[in-house]
Protein backbone atom coordinates (compact mmCIF):
# COMPACT_ATOMS: atom_id res chain seq x y z
CA UNK A 1 0.00 0.00 0.00
CA UNK A 2 2.84 2.36 0.82
CA UNK A 3 4.49 1.56 -2.50
CA UNK A 4 1.26 2.36 -4.33
CA UNK A 5 0.91 5.70 -2.52
CA UNK A 6 4.51 6.62 -3.27
CA UNK A 7 4.00 5.75 -6.96
CA UNK A 8 0.91 7.96 -7.17
CA UNK A 9 2.78 10.83 -5.50
CA UNK A 10 5.57 10.50 -8.05
CA UNK A 11 3.10 10.61 -10.93
CA UNK A 12 1.40 13.67 -9.46
CA UNK A 13 4.71 15.47 -9.18
CA UNK A 14 5.56 14.57 -12.81
CA UNK A 15 2.24 15.80 -14.24
CA UNK A 16 3.27 19.50 -14.60
CA UNK A 17 6.18 18.38 -16.80
CA UNK A 18 3.85 16.60 -19.22
CA UNK A 19 1.20 19.27 -18.94
CA UNK A 20 3.47 21.97 -20.34
CA UNK A 21 2.15 23.44 -23.59
CA UNK A 22 4.31 22.68 -26.61
CA UNK A 23 6.46 25.47 -27.98
CA UNK A 24 5.20 27.19 -31.09
CA UNK A 25 6.37 25.67 -34.35
CA UNK A 26 7.71 29.03 -35.44
CA UNK A 27 9.99 29.18 -32.42
CA UNK A 28 11.40 25.69 -33.02
CA UNK A 29 11.81 26.01 -36.80
CA UNK A 30 15.12 27.43 -37.96
CA UNK A 31 15.26 30.69 -39.88
CA UNK A 32 14.84 29.79 -43.53
CA UNK A 33 16.29 32.03 -46.29
CA UNK A 34 13.92 33.98 -48.46
CA UNK A 35 13.17 32.54 -51.89
CA UNK A 36 14.97 34.63 -54.50
CA UNK A 37 13.40 35.68 -57.78
CA UNK A 38 14.77 34.82 -61.21
CA UNK A 39 16.14 38.33 -61.61
CA UNK A 40 17.99 38.13 -58.30
CA UNK A 41 19.42 34.75 -59.29
CA UNK A 42 20.60 36.13 -62.63
CA UNK A 43 22.25 39.11 -60.95
CA UNK A 44 23.99 36.82 -58.48
CA UNK A 45 25.19 34.53 -61.29
CA UNK A 46 28.20 36.72 -62.07
CA UNK A 47 29.39 39.03 -64.84
CA UNK A 48 28.98 36.39 -67.56
CA UNK A 49 25.27 37.12 -67.51
CA UNK A 50 25.94 40.56 -69.05
CA UNK A 51 27.02 39.28 -72.50
CA UNK A 52 24.32 36.62 -72.33
CA UNK A 53 21.70 39.29 -71.71
CA UNK A 54 23.07 41.35 -74.61
CA UNK A 55 22.89 38.30 -76.91
CA UNK A 56 19.31 37.61 -75.88
CA UNK A 57 18.23 41.18 -76.65
CA UNK A 58 20.08 41.12 -79.98
CA UNK A 59 18.51 37.80 -80.99
CA UNK A 60 15.00 39.07 -80.23
CA UNK A 61 15.65 42.18 -82.32
CA UNK A 62 16.92 40.05 -85.22
CA UNK A 63 13.85 37.82 -85.13
CA UNK A 64 11.55 40.84 -85.27
CA UNK A 65 13.52 42.40 -88.16
CA UNK A 66 13.57 39.12 -90.10
CA UNK A 67 9.82 38.70 -89.76
CA UNK A 68 9.43 42.16 -91.34
CA UNK A 69 12.05 41.86 -94.10
CA UNK A 70 12.38 38.17 -95.03
CA UNK A 71 8.97 37.84 -96.64
CA UNK A 72 7.71 37.51 -100.17
CA UNK A 73 6.45 41.09 -100.37
CA UNK A 74 9.99 42.37 -99.75
CA UNK A 75 11.51 40.15 -102.48
CA UNK A 76 8.88 39.57 -105.19
CA UNK A 77 5.49 41.26 -105.07
CA UNK A 78 2.59 40.40 -107.36
CA UNK A 79 1.79 44.07 -107.96
CA UNK A 80 5.27 44.89 -109.22
CA UNK A 81 5.45 41.79 -111.40
CA UNK A 82 2.12 42.64 -113.05
CA UNK A 83 3.31 46.19 -113.76
CA UNK A 84 6.68 44.99 -115.06
CA UNK A 85 5.04 42.42 -117.31
CA UNK A 86 2.73 45.03 -118.86
CA UNK A 87 5.50 47.60 -119.42
CA UNK A 88 7.91 45.03 -120.87
CA UNK A 89 5.31 43.84 -123.37
CA UNK A 90 4.82 47.49 -124.40
CA UNK A 91 8.61 47.94 -124.53
CA UNK A 92 8.27 50.91 -122.19
CA UNK A 93 11.67 50.39 -120.56
CA UNK A 94 12.04 53.94 -119.29
CA UNK A 95 8.66 53.69 -117.59
CA UNK A 96 9.64 50.38 -116.00
CA UNK A 97 12.92 51.92 -114.84
CA UNK A 98 11.00 54.73 -113.14
CA UNK A 99 8.67 52.21 -111.48
CA UNK A 100 11.63 50.13 -110.32
CA UNK A 101 13.23 53.19 -108.72
CA UNK A 102 10.12 53.69 -106.60
CA UNK A 103 9.89 50.07 -105.41
CA UNK A 104 12.09 48.45 -102.78
CA UNK A 105 11.62 44.79 -103.69
CA UNK A 106 14.63 42.68 -104.57
CA UNK A 107 13.28 41.97 -108.05
CA UNK A 108 12.91 45.73 -108.61
CA UNK A 109 16.62 46.22 -107.85
CA UNK A 110 17.57 43.48 -110.31
CA UNK A 111 15.36 44.92 -113.05
CA UNK A 112 16.65 48.41 -112.33
CA UNK A 113 20.25 47.30 -112.74
CA UNK A 114 19.43 45.47 -115.98
CA UNK A 115 17.51 48.39 -117.48
CA UNK A 116 20.20 50.90 -116.53
CA UNK A 117 22.71 48.75 -118.37
CA UNK A 118 20.54 48.29 -121.45
CA UNK A 119 19.67 52.00 -121.71
CA UNK A 120 23.32 53.05 -121.36
CA UNK A 121 24.54 50.29 -123.70
CA UNK A 122 21.95 49.90 -126.49
CA UNK A 123 24.37 47.84 -128.59
CA UNK A 124 24.95 45.21 -125.88
CA UNK A 125 23.87 41.67 -126.70
CA UNK A 126 21.55 39.55 -124.62
CA UNK A 127 24.37 37.52 -123.11
CA UNK A 128 25.73 40.64 -121.39
CA UNK A 129 22.26 41.54 -120.13
CA UNK A 130 21.90 38.03 -118.73
CA UNK A 131 25.25 38.34 -116.91
CA UNK A 132 24.18 41.62 -115.31
CA UNK A 133 20.95 40.04 -114.08
CA UNK A 134 22.80 36.97 -112.85
CA UNK A 135 25.32 39.07 -110.90
CA UNK A 136 22.67 41.22 -109.25
CA UNK A 137 20.46 38.21 -108.47
CA UNK A 138 23.37 36.38 -106.88
CA UNK A 139 24.15 39.44 -104.76
CA UNK A 140 20.58 39.64 -103.51
CA UNK A 141 20.51 35.91 -102.74
CA UNK A 142 23.77 36.16 -100.82
CA UNK A 143 22.37 39.09 -98.86
CA UNK A 144 19.36 37.01 -97.78
CA UNK A 145 21.54 34.10 -96.73
CA UNK A 146 23.99 36.33 -94.87
CA UNK A 147 21.18 37.91 -92.88
CA UNK A 148 20.01 34.72 -91.23
CA UNK A 149 23.53 33.52 -90.43
CA UNK A 150 23.65 35.91 -87.47
CA UNK A 151 21.10 33.77 -85.62
CA UNK A 152 23.30 30.72 -86.16
CA UNK A 153 26.25 32.61 -84.70
CA UNK A 154 24.21 33.51 -81.61
CA UNK A 155 23.07 29.90 -81.32
CA UNK A 156 26.70 28.76 -81.16
CA UNK A 157 28.13 31.58 -79.04
CA UNK A 158 25.50 31.65 -76.27
CA UNK A 159 26.11 28.07 -74.99
CA UNK A 160 29.88 28.63 -75.10
CA UNK A 161 29.61 31.82 -73.05
CA UNK A 162 27.32 29.99 -70.63
CA UNK A 163 29.90 27.21 -70.39
CA UNK A 164 32.53 29.79 -69.47
CA UNK A 165 30.31 30.98 -66.62
CA UNK A 166 29.87 27.35 -65.57
CA UNK A 167 33.62 26.81 -65.35
CA UNK A 168 34.05 30.01 -63.33
CA UNK A 169 31.33 28.88 -60.90
CA UNK A 170 32.90 25.45 -60.47
CA UNK A 171 36.31 27.02 -59.81
CA UNK A 172 34.77 29.20 -57.10
CA UNK A 173 33.05 26.17 -55.59
CA UNK A 174 36.26 24.16 -55.30
CA UNK A 175 38.07 27.21 -53.95
CA UNK A 176 35.47 27.55 -51.19
CA UNK A 177 35.61 23.81 -50.46
CA UNK A 178 39.36 23.91 -49.94
CA UNK A 179 39.34 27.07 -47.81
CA UNK A 180 39.39 26.89 -44.02
CA UNK A 181 36.16 28.81 -43.43
CA UNK A 182 34.29 26.39 -41.21
CA UNK A 183 30.64 25.95 -41.98
CA UNK A 184 30.63 29.04 -44.24
CA UNK A 185 32.44 27.12 -46.96
CA UNK A 186 29.32 25.02 -47.61
CA UNK A 187 27.32 28.19 -48.31
CA UNK A 188 30.03 29.38 -50.71
CA UNK A 189 30.12 25.94 -52.31
CA UNK A 190 26.38 25.96 -52.99
CA UNK A 191 26.59 29.53 -54.29
CA UNK A 192 29.28 28.59 -56.80
CA UNK A 193 27.32 25.57 -58.01
CA UNK A 194 24.19 27.69 -58.36
CA UNK A 195 26.14 30.24 -60.39
CA UNK A 196 27.46 27.52 -62.68
CA UNK A 197 24.03 26.02 -63.32
CA UNK A 198 22.39 29.40 -63.95
CA UNK A 199 25.01 30.31 -66.56
CA UNK A 200 24.59 26.96 -68.28
CA UNK A 201 20.81 27.22 -68.41
CA UNK A 202 20.96 30.83 -69.62
CA UNK A 203 23.31 29.94 -72.48
CA UNK A 204 21.09 27.06 -73.58
CA UNK A 205 17.92 29.13 -73.21
CA UNK A 206 19.35 31.67 -75.66
CA UNK A 207 21.08 29.28 -78.04
CA UNK A 208 18.25 26.80 -78.62
CA UNK A 209 15.60 29.35 -79.76
CA UNK A 210 18.22 31.11 -81.89
CA UNK A 211 18.95 27.88 -83.78
CA UNK A 212 15.23 27.14 -84.17
CA UNK A 213 14.57 30.57 -85.70
CA UNK A 214 17.70 30.22 -87.86
CA UNK A 215 16.35 27.01 -89.39
CA UNK A 216 12.95 28.65 -89.93
CA UNK A 217 14.29 31.79 -91.64
CA UNK A 218 16.86 29.82 -93.66
CA UNK A 219 14.07 27.76 -95.19
CA UNK A 220 12.04 30.90 -95.88
CA UNK A 221 15.05 32.60 -97.50
CA UNK A 222 15.60 29.63 -99.81
CA UNK A 223 11.98 29.73 -100.94
CA UNK A 224 12.22 33.46 -101.61
CA UNK A 225 15.41 32.97 -103.61
CA UNK A 226 13.59 30.43 -105.78
CA UNK A 227 10.78 32.93 -106.33
CA UNK A 228 13.35 35.58 -107.27
CA UNK A 229 14.96 33.25 -109.80
CA UNK A 230 11.61 32.58 -111.43
CA UNK A 231 10.80 36.29 -111.59
CA UNK A 232 14.19 37.19 -113.12
CA UNK A 233 13.83 34.41 -115.67
CA UNK A 234 10.42 35.78 -116.66
CA UNK A 235 11.79 39.32 -117.04
CA UNK A 236 14.72 38.16 -119.14
CA UNK A 237 12.45 36.12 -121.37
CA UNK A 238 10.42 39.25 -122.12
CA UNK A 239 13.56 41.32 -122.66
CA UNK A 240 14.91 38.80 -125.14
CA UNK A 241 12.23 39.89 -127.63
CA UNK A 242 14.07 43.21 -128.01
CA UNK A 243 17.18 41.42 -129.22
CA UNK A 244 15.34 39.45 -131.94
CA UNK A 245 16.29 36.09 -130.48
CA UNK A 246 14.52 32.88 -131.28
CA UNK A 247 12.34 31.64 -128.43
CA UNK A 248 14.38 28.45 -128.07
CA UNK A 249 17.67 30.30 -127.78
CA UNK A 250 16.28 32.90 -125.37
CA UNK A 251 14.87 30.15 -123.17
CA UNK A 252 18.24 28.38 -123.13
CA UNK A 253 19.93 31.57 -122.01
CA UNK A 254 17.62 32.20 -119.10
CA UNK A 255 16.98 28.67 -117.81
CA UNK A 256 20.36 28.51 -116.01
CA UNK A 257 19.91 31.99 -114.49
CA UNK A 258 21.39 31.31 -111.07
Amino acid sequence: MKRLLSLLAALASATPLFAQSPAPAAALAPDLPRSTSILDAMIAAGPIMIPLLALSIFSVMLVIVYFLTIRRGAVVSNGYMATADALLRKRDYLGLLAVSNRHGEAIARVVQRVLEFTTKNPNADFQQVREIAETEGTRVASSLNNKVIYLADIGMLAPLIGLLGTVIGIIRSFGALGADLGTARYALLSKGISEALINTSAGLAIGIPAMIFYAFFRGRAQRLISDLESAVTHVLALLSVQYNKKPERARALVEDEF
